[in-house]
């Protein structure tokens, strides 16, 4: 019962949209808790959640060292919420015994940000043609991890200056307007440093000429982060939230910024076209 119970859980996420990642986590924190209970949905408790809240905090991770992370204890919470959510939707249960309950908040780190200073830096570091187009990509187009490991060739129009999400977060799809300089770095890159076998369509590839992977991709920027004094823990995700910060400054709307960063479903590309590169923040 408890697994299928779970997989019924992922069919009705899969059918709201939710992540690849969600799809795959959420039935498997739901299922340790129907494990953990051992009772049919209709007897469940908020004292059976709170339960599980305790043990849960209590519990010793399962691939390290230690306990369980505040953020980790939340996912399972979370799955929580949208199952008994979904159940008193199907009319499952009369009463949601998780709809009264609060719990702590967990507390996130205050993310890193660089300066434009600091960008600079990074850029005069690089020593390859492929570190500099991670950095555009990444810091210039605002793409997320998974976007820019994702990335084809074919997605980067050098005419038009756009650069194309095929699959982003959601599985939405955007349309991101390239500076001069960051339609420069990826097309000297192309055209003088990438390799790739016949059959590959990925715009950043590694020494066999295959697609290459977001860790290795975070690799090149910790290479080029190491030749500069910037004491930071960046990540490429960072670089995301730093060239938010630089359009914000240089007076872009927040509807603007969001939309370059894919945070809104979009129709068509038009408020990419209204982005001049003038404005994007140029090296």
């Amino acid at each position: 019962i408890v697994m299928q119970e779970s997989q019924q859980f992922r069919i009705h996420l899969e059918r709201l949209g939710y992540s690849k990642t969600s799809i795959l986590m959420l039935p498997s924190c739901l299922k340790e808790f129907l494990e953990y209970t051992d009772k049919p949905t209709q007897s469940i408790t908020p004292q059976d959640i709170k339960d599980y809240h305790t043990y849960l905090q209590e519990r010793p991770n399962r691939r390290r060292t230690g306990g369980l992370s505040e953020s980790y204890i939340s996912h399972h919470l979370y799955a929580l919420k949208l199952y008994f959510g979904w159940q008193e939707e199907l009319r499952q249960i009369t009463i949601n015994p998780i709809s009264g309950l609060t719990f702590k908040t967990p507390e996130s780190k205050p993310r890193e940000i660089l300066t434009t200073a600091e960008i600079t830096q990074l850029y005069k570091a690089t020593q390859t043609l492929k570190e500099k187009a991670v950095l555009s990509l990444f810091y210039g187009c605002g793409l997320r991890r998974s976007e820019g490991e994702k990335l084809n060739l074919t997605d980067i129009h050098f005419g038009s200056g756009i650069l194309y999400v095929r699959e982003g977060k959601g599985n939405k799809r955007r349309a991101v307007p390239m500076s001069k300089k960051v339609s420069q770095d990826l097309k000297n890159y192309v055209e003088k440093e990438r390799v790739a076998t016949s059959q590959e369509q990925a715009m950043i590839c590694n020494q066999y000429g295959t697609r290459t992977k977001g860790a290795d991709l975070n690799r090149l920027l910790k290479n080029a982060l190491e030749r500069t004094k910037i004491d930071k823990s960046i990540t490429l995700h960072c670089l995301r939230h730093s060239i938010a910060t630089h359009l914000l400054e240089s007076g872009l709307t927040i509807e603007y910024v969001r939309d370059f960063l894919g945070h809104k479903h979009l129709e068509t590309t038009q408020i990419y076209t209204r982005v001049k590169n003038s404005q994007l923040w140029n090296l």
